[in-house]
């Protein structure tokens, strides 16, 4: 069954804050930590985002998939640099890695790419 990544991202974000309620030090810990990654330094947040593409691919994370696709886009990357980003995950992850990138991944980036005129 096809997946809607706009859906996942809704379920993510939502559960993300649900859980803030029973748990809320520790997703403070992660989001911070997520921050401080991500926040541009000698790499700027395209580039991050870009990296992260490639290990949500690698590790087949639905959700990571979404996420960070969208993440990226946000960030300025266009789909071909997002692809890129997942073949160089396919180099080292095989058929697992390609079949996320040519269904949720290429999914996710013609969702998400007319949030950001791309």
């Amino acid at each position: 069954m096809k997946k809607n990544p706009r859906e996942m991202l809704n379920e993510f974000m939502g559960g993300l804050q649900s859980v803030k309620d029973y748990s809320g030090e520790q997703v403070g810990a992660f989001m911070n930590l997520l921050g401080a990654c991500y926040k541009p330094s000698k790499l700027d947040v395209k580039t991050k985002e870009l990296i992260s593409v490639g290990i949500a691919a690698y590790n087949r994370c639905e959700y990571c998939i979404v996420f960070h696709v969208y993440k990226a886009l946000e960030a300025g990357a266009t789909p071909e640099e997002i692809m890129e980003a997942a073949m160089v995950a396919v180099a080292f992850g095989g058929g697992p890695s390609m079949a996320y990138s040519v269904t949720l991944l290429k999914d996710s980036v013609e969702e998400f790419r007319k949030d950001f005129n791309k």
